[in-house]
């Protein structure tokens, strides 16, 4: 009886962590591309919340409806805008890290075909986990400011 107790613990024990350990520990909301008309490029804005006690990083990007996707980062100084495409974004043991206008973006250039507002896109994002995260996008016009509006 003590063996039987014991192993069904050990099957309980094994299942709850294979259930834990394929969880997604990544979430991500408020998922936007800001279309431009032409193939002029878009970018995509998005929150991602990291639900684990590790921090992680944001490597990479890739869309099977744009040619090249590329993580990048827009910042001011000293009253002149700037663009910077970086190779990883921090995103820290249970935090956030919002892709917006005026920071953190995907910049998507070279449509594979025509992206209007309504559309629905999946960029998939590499983590420094090794891990891939579809995220499903909308593509709203270029007068958005952001998801909803």
């Amino acid at each position: 009886m003590m063996l039987r107790s014991l192993a069904a613990a050990l099957l309980v024990f094994a299942t709850t962590a294979h259930a834990a350990d394929t969880a997604p520990v990544v979430d991500a909301s408020a998922a936007w591309i800001r279309v431009l008309p032409g193939s002029l490029p878009a970018g995509a804005y998005v929150t991602f919340e990291n639900r684990s006690t590790t921090a992680l990083k944001i490597v990479g990007a890739e869309s099977a409806d744009y040619a090249e996707a590329m993580i990048h980062r827009s910042s001011t100084e000293g009253g002149m805008g700037r663009m910077e495409m970086v190779d990883s974004v921090p995103l820290p043991a249970n935090g956030k890290v919002e892709f917006n206008p005026g920071g953190y973006h995907v910049m998507l250039e070279k449509p594979k075909h025509p992206v209007k507002a309504g559309d629905t896109l999946t960029i998939t994002f590499d983590l420094s986990d090794g891990k891939k995260l579809p995220v499903s996008f909308v593509a709203r016009p270029a007068n958005a400011t952001g998801p909803k509006d």
